[in-house]
């Protein structure tokens, strides 16, 4: 293989060209990973080689640590680690530093991410001990670009996400310091290298708390952020503000004194400074200040709820600082972008942000401050002023008490429908998201009778007037149909005078497909909500709603013939993904009286599926919307199932596409819920699709907890029939069982939880499916179960969600074996005491508790023989 032309190739403009040399890296690395590695940072170091391929070089041996999942990620390192042998390491390594000072930059930056990536495998083990040293010397005695490459290489190492890593670095804390605060000072005359040292400090700052505890060394570091912020660079000035945000948050309980004689005054210059990156980094210190006083505000209050006397420090710094922060906040909200974007986040978006945050921080303090500015610009001839000062008002409504808000919302009312008309855009915008915001937080001030009309009406208005306003209007409403929706099932609502009304305005807006794309998804949008929301009085249109929607939806079928560009397709893609929420929506309000509907609402979806093209984003809206139809209909949804199962069974088996995959698997718990034994003759193609995605390298690892908790569903659906598959999906469940916390990072924490939810699931269906007439078939598995459940009870990671799920499987493994031979387990003292915890607990739900209790019953009765009551 000629290096450099593969290389070169996977930097081609050509799609195919770059592909074949990406698939020639690969193979390369597979067939022996120690010479590409070693070949690619031979190249990286060469000082004769063209930058281009340097870099190339760079992004191959980044992409070889380098994947998204976990698990692929730890592959990838047990690599470095099993394949390469020492020496060849210890060339690799010396040549990755020897970069760092190369005069190629882009080259000494591709080194520097290389370092981190053998860094995180090797620091946590001890085996790369003189990495740190080096650096921390580089920096030192180095020349301005080897400084700088090394900051940054430290800079790559502090930010990695990899526990391991990040569990060692402390031990790493001095030599992290001295380099970096090296780097940082005032001192330092190149402005590159103190940049790439305040990033790597702010990076560095959570690993650093021994030192931060300690009062001299916690001083000097705050004196170099304090005077870079001051530096004169904006670079390095943006840097040190988010220095300053991050201990903030992780060093609340020190900050006092500096707040006191530096932070206060330094913060509101900084928000005040011409160089908006500045600025805004300023904005989110008083944000991060806020956001920590709240987060103090619950912790204690939850201490003390539990009769704890360990609170939290609270200084009260947002309430002291309110007086001179606000106004000067208030002030920036007027420094709109006129050409900002949605998505945009300039100076006013971060005033707006850190505005709301002092509001609920401080509550009723901040209203005469904020109604004075509103006073004095509501009505200036400047649209920015005037978007000021709704936005303002908008921003404290949620905070302060509630019935201090109220009569000046319906004061404000009027003047903010008024405001709808306003001739400048952003001022009608901020109106609209206002009202959304009143809508949402303090929703008792409207007066259905004085205010619904020429709220609907304006917010419609709004809606279909610029598409700049559509998120705003759309939200709006949809805030005010949650809030005025009444009780699920009423006969009656407050929005059922205007539901006729709302329903013609949203089927006028979204009925060109020429229009504004924007414009009509919102307006879907907002069609959902008010179906969703709707009164059994309402219920007549939306039933003529679904014919409207199915007809709309018909007429996109033919339109697939007519794409002539990617426009078109991604056009014709966003109507009918809307048209099939719309329709998911219907059904869901309708439930069994969309049955004169449904053999037209199948035919419709199976033509849409059968049309659309491969990686289109549709199925999966009309596979929900599937779900929703067979939920409603329950075994009467069986007549369809021959002609929908082909494609469910396509997806399935489409591992190129997770999310259609994932879609597909919800499905099939869906629909073996929904017909219960009838789903039988489908149940062996099910098991066979659901069996290979968790043997595949793509889907498996992701889909398993989605996958177990479907094996839950089937067992429940079929009953006794689930004993064919008891074995192998058995042994699913106790392999998956095996999986411990320790084996990832924290960010697969939630994954851990829900594939133990899934594994009780599982389990808690096959019990209940055979607990009657075929509980011999369970014996093999008790004690896997058993088992199971003390590894939950011992592990502190857990939510209340999987204790609740173990206190169903322990109560329907009892309920299954009522004889007493199984009585030892039932009353062994961890089991005792996990059902206790449960049942006692102030922290969980009266569900959960209610479980718990009845787990406690049937777990009594063991070996009375007494009667059982079935749980719900």
């Amino acid at each position: 293989m000629n290096v450099n032309h593969v290389l070169e190739s996977t930097l081609s403009p050509d799609a195919s060209t770059r592909h074949n040399a990406e698939q020639q890296l690969l193979q390369a690395a597979e067939v022996d990973f120690s010479g590409y590695v070693s070949t690619l940072a031979h190249e990286l170091a060469n000082e004769q080689a063209q930058p281009h391929i340097r870099s190339a070089a760079g992004i191959a041996l980044k992409n070889a640590f380098s994947a998204r999942e976990y698990t692929r990620l730890r592959d990838l390192q047990l690599r470095w680690r099993e394949r390469v042998a020492a020496d060849v390491k210890a060339s690799v390594k010396g040549l990755a530093l020897g970069t760092l000072a190369s005069k190629d930059s882009r080259a000494g930056q591709s080194a520097a991410q290389f370092v981190a990536s053998i860094a995180a495998i090797e620091i946590p083990r001890n085996e790369w001990p003189e990495l740190m040293p080096a650096l921390v010397a580089n920096v030192g005695e180095g020349d301005d670009r080897l400084k700088q490459a090394s900051l940054v290489t430290i800079g790559y190492i502090c930010e990695s996400e990899d526990s391991e890593l990040r569990d060692s670095l402390v031990q790493h804390s001095n030599a992290i310091l001295t380099a970096v605060v090296q780097g940082a000072r005032k001192e330092e005359t190149n402005l590159d290298v103190r940049y790439a040292a305040i990033v790597a400090l702010s990076d560095s700052l959570e690993f650093v708390r021994t030192n931060f505890e300690n009062e001299g060394e916690r001083n000097y570091i705050m004196q170099v952020i304090c005077e870079a912020t001051q530096s004169g660079d904006s670079r390095i000035e943006s840097g040190a503000y988010g220095c300053l945000n991050r201990i903030m948050a992780l060093y609340y309980d020190k900050m006092r004194f500096y707040m006191e004689k530096a932070l206060f005054g330094l913060t509101i210059l900084g928000m005040k400074n011409q160089e908006e990156d500045v600025a805004k980094l300023a904005i989110e210190f008083w944000c991060t200040v806020c956001e920590e006083e709240l987060a103090i505000e619950d912790d204690n209050a939850m201490t003390q709820a539990e009769g704890g006397n360990e609170l939290r420090q609270y200084f009260n710094f947002s309430r002291v600082a309110a007086r001179e922060v606000v106004p000067v906040l208030l002030e920036l909200l007027a420094q709109q972008d006129d050409d900002a974007a949605e998505e945009d986040y300039n100076i006013s978006r971060a005033a707006y942000q850190c505005l709301q945050l002092f509001a609920q921080s401080v509550g009723g303090d901040i209203v005469q401050a904020v109604l004075g500015f509103v006073e004095l610009h509501l009505r200036d001839t400047d649209w920015h002023w005037r978007d000021a000062a709704v936005s303002a008002f908008g921003a404290i409504m949620e905070g302060p008490d509630e019935k201090m808000l109220e009569p000046l919302i319906k004061q404000a009312l009027p003047v903010l429908i008024d405001m709808m008309d306003d001739n400048a855009v952003q001022v009608k915008d901020s109106a609209a998201y206002t009202l959304g915001r009143i809508c949402e937080n303090v929703s008792d001030a409207i007066d259905p009778q004085t205010h619904l009309t020429p709220l609907i009406r304006s917010l419609f208005t709004g809606l279909s007037s610029n598409p700049k306003m559509a998120g705003s209007c759309c939200w709006a409403l949809m805030n005010l149909a949650d809030r005025f929706g009444g009780e699920p099932g009423a006969q009656v609502n407050p929005l059922s005078p205007h539901f006729q009304d709302s329903v013609t305005h949203i089927l006028k807006v979204t009925e060109s497909p020429e229009g504004d794309a924007q414009v009509r998804m919102a307006a879907y949008e907002v069609l959902n909500a008010f179906v969703t929301s709707s009164a059994n009085e309402s219920l007549p249109i939306v039933a003529r709603l679904s014919d409207v929607i199915l007809q709309r939806l018909e007429n996109t079928i033919p339109m697939q013939q007519q794409i002539v560009s990617v426009d078109d397709r991604n056009t014709l893609e966003e109507i009918q993904t809307s048209l099939a929420s719309a329709l998911l929506a219907i059904i869901q309000r309708l439930e069994r009286e969309i049955k004169p509907q449904a053999d037209r609402i199948m035919h419709v979806l199976l033509q849409v599926l059968n049309s659309v093209g491969t990686k289109s984003s549709v199925p999966d809206t009309v596979f929900a919307t599937v779900g929703a139809l067979a939920n409603a209909l329950e075994e009467e949804f069986a007549k369809y199932m021959d002609s929908f199962t082909a494609f469910l069974y396509n997806a399935l088996a489409n591992q190129e596409e997770p999310a259609l995959c994932a879609m597909a698997v919800g499905l099939v718990s869906d629909i073996t819920r929904s017909l219960g034994e009838v789903s039988q003759p489908y149940c062996d193609a099910f098991m066979n699709y659901l069996l290979q995605i968790l043997s595949g390298a793509t889907n498996g690892h992701q889909l398993r907890p989605a996958i177990l908790q479907c094996f839950g569903d089937m067992a429940q659906a079929i009953g006794p029939h689930f004993e064919k598959y008891l074995s192998v999906v058995a042994q699913v469940l106790n392999q998956s069982s095996t999986m411990t916390l320790s084996d990832g990072a924290f960010e697969v924490f939630e994954y851990f939880i829900s594939l133990r939810e899934g594994i009780l699931d599982a389990w808690d269906g096959a019990i209940l499916a055979m607990k009657h007439g075929k509980a011999d078939a369970l014996r093999p598995y008790v004690d896997s179960i058993v088992k199971f459940l003390h590894l939950v009870s011992q592990d502190p990671n857990r939510s209340e969600a999987l204790l609740r799920a173990a206190m169903g499987v322990t109560g329907d493994l009892a309920d299954a074996f009522p004889g007493g031979e199984y009585a030892e387990a039932f009353r062994s003292e961890w089991m005792t005491q996990l059902i206790k915890e449960v049942r006692t607990s102030p922290e969980y739900s009266a569900r959960t508790k209610e479980t718990a209790r009845w787990t406690r019953e049937q777990v009594k009765r063991q070996g009375t023989g007494g009667p059982v009551t079935q749980m719900s």
